[in-house]
């Protein structure tokens, strides 16, 4: 008898990735409910709470349905959140994401051990910022976790955060240990609660440095409202 296997789901879609190395490629997204960081610039507060209770099943089948047909299928899946790795179904997940031929990604804060994931999964693994009002909550064991598919994001707000991405960059060779490190700027909320920083600033920084970083923007704020939930 097959047990069916419960997660708590927020929303699934299919958009563009707008992140990382893979930005612009069709993409379907399943965003998990639930979060235990607060971070004062985040987007997705909408996925702290509710949700629905679905089964693993329901999920796999929701994804195959927004992938389409054989010929014109979306192979691109991340889970996302909130903090996916709250839900201790998610390394089932994209065990069979996996085996259903996906290329899976996980977004996640860097607050949680990554280890138990399927290693074939692309980690994409948040070092949370000094204004970030979340500062050293980063499980540096994900520091072993991770290789040379994965990707290690900051999100800087201020100067500060961009000098403390800078030295844990340098400090911890990074740029050699990942495929990408990447520097997001704060993108400003719609309704004025935080400031963003310009992604001019960033990059000039970041050319003064001479770091081996990427310039990460959210495309898909600039393809659709960003206050817009689903893509």
């Amino acid at each position: 008898m097959t047990v069916s296997i419960a997660m708590v789901i927020t929303e699934i879609f299919k958009s563009i990735q707008g992140e990382g190395t893979r930005a612009g490629l069709p993409c379907i997204f399943v965003r998990l409910t639930g979060c235990n960081l607060r971070c004062t610039w985040c987007d997705t507060a909408y996925a702290f709470y509710g949700g629905t209770k679905v089964s693993m099943e329901e999920v796999l089948e929701k994804v195959r349905k927004l992938a389409g047909d054989r010929a014109r299928r979306v192979s691109l899946v991340e889970i996302t959140g909130g903090e996916p790795l709250l839900q201790p179904e998610t390394p089932e997940l994209a065990k069979r994401l996996l085996a259903e031929g996906y290329t899976t990604m996980i977004e996640t804060s860097g607050e949680r051990f990554v280890g138990a994931l399927p290693r074939e999964v692309i980690k994409i693994v948040d070092v949370k910022c000094p204004d970030s009002g979340e500062p050293d909550t980063f499980d540096f064991a994900n520091l072993e976790a991770i290789d040379q598919k994965d990707e290690i994001k900051f999100v800087i707000s201020t100067r500060r955060d961009y000098e403390f991405a800078r030295d844990f960059t340098r400090e911890h060779g990074l740029a050699e240990h990942v495929r990408e490190v990447l520097f997001s700027p704060v993108f400003p909320d719609p309704a004025g609660k935080w400031m963003g920083l310009e992604a001019r600033e960033l990059a000039e920084w970041i050319l003064a440095d001479g770091l081996s970083v990427r310039l990460g923007l959210q495309l898909h704020k600039f393809i659709w409202d960003p206050a817009m939930k689903g893509v």
